[in-house]
């Protein structure tokens, strides 16, 4: 989520922390506070640039069938021992027993729990549909405030105990990994409207799969998206909610939550890629309605409908309008026509200002 990306938008960097957000810490920051959110801007360029150097969209940017022939996970987690350099000393692999470090046995847990999703809820093997190794690197540089999803691989860093106090929390985890899968999936281009919507399908199934592993229906889950990760200091609960959009946070420091959830509020702003962290909070709040509407597990239903539109969309330059289109035939397809799913789904789209 602050995420950078390659020049061709197609293969994003993909950063937990928004942009917006370091550009607040940057101006209303101690010169510490200043330096170092200046240094994670920097340091997302950097990332750019070299993504940008070995990306390839044209392969990238295929749709990939699902393996019938789904295994076991293969993770390998590294420990970056507070250093730049990718992917750092390999700690556990799979079936290993628990390395000790907790950052990499909890990264270790959580990519086998989204790997479960994906594989026994829709079908998939992996983030590319085809077996590929879950590479992560855990404590990534020295109060490192971020994390992210490179192209390759997730990496970690253990915040810096006063802004941030760790990324290793299950919702951030599998929204990183659910980057993987949407590169592996056609794509949605990282800007403007379509950029959105790349968030807010990484954050569906980052809630989607701490909702399937705390076993919560629709109504016990709160929909925060990175509860916890703040420092004890900040005035704020997470990220962001899905529930209720702008309303994660508000803090002297922070500032305050920017996401609408109606388009009637759409942010039209050239900085963070067009606004994509911001605005995926209208299509966030259509998909909680929706569940909500539902009630039961929503991984199941609403989860599959997603998934299969992700697959089916087609449309790597997609508006909220294209998506809520085939978010519909896509339920019409899994549920039948005048099913209580589609009329449901309807009113969701509706709700937050989306005809269709």
């Amino acid at each position: 989520m602050c995420l950078s990306f390659g020049c061709t938008h197609h293969n994003p960097i993909a950063c937990i922390v928004p942009p917006y957000m370091l550009r607040v810490l940057a101006l209303r920051g101690d010169p510490a506070t200043a330096r170092m959110a200046r240094t994670l801007l920097a340091h997302d360029e950097q990332l750019r640039l070299e993504r940008a150097a070995h990306a390839s969209p044209a392969a990238e940017m295929q749709a990939i069938a699902p393996d019938p022939d789904l295994c076991c996970p293969d993770r390998r987690i590294h420990d970056g021992e507070f250093r730049a350099a990718l992917p750092g000393r390999l700690v556990r692999s799979e079936g290993d027993p628990p390395s000790g470090i907790r950052d990499a046995d909890m990264a270790y847990d959580s990519a086998g729990q989204v790997f479960a999703m994906f594989a026994e809820e829709y079908g998939r093997n992996s983030l590319d549909g085809r077996g590929m190794p879950l590479v992560a690197t855990v404590q990534h540089r020295r109060n490192y405030n971020n994390a992210f999803w490179d192209g390759q691989q997730m990496a970690y860093g253990t915040g810096d105990g006063k802004i941030f106090q760790t990324f290793l929390q299950l919702s951030v985890i599998a929204h990183e990994m659910a980057h993987g899968v949407i590169q592996h999936s056609g794509g949605l281009i990282y800007e403007n409207q379509s950029g959105a919507l790349n968030e807010h399908v990484a954050d569906v199934f980052g809630a989607l799969a701490e909702q399937r592993v705390l076993g919560q229906d629709a109504h016990q889950a709160d929909w925060l998206i990175g509860r916890g990760i703040l420092g004890p200091g900040i005035n704020g609960r997470a990220l962001r909610s899905m529930k209720a959009p702008g309303t994660a946070y508000a803090d002297d420091l922070l500032g305050t939550d920017p996401q609408p959830w109606h388009m009637d509020q759409f942010n039209t702003t050239t900085d963070d890629n067009g606004g994509v962290h911001i605005n995926s909070g209208i299509p966030n709040h259509a998909f909680y309605l929706f569940c909500s509407y539902l009630g039961g597990r929503a991984w199941e239903v609403p989860g599959r409908i997603w998934y299969r539109t992700l697959q089916d969309i087609n449309n790597p330059m997609a508006s909220f309008a294209d998506w809520a289109d085939q978010t519909l035939r896509s339920a019409v397809a899994l549920t039948g026509a005048g099913s209580m799913p589609v009329v449901m789904l309807r009113r969701a789209w509706k709700l937050v200002g989306i005809a269709v």
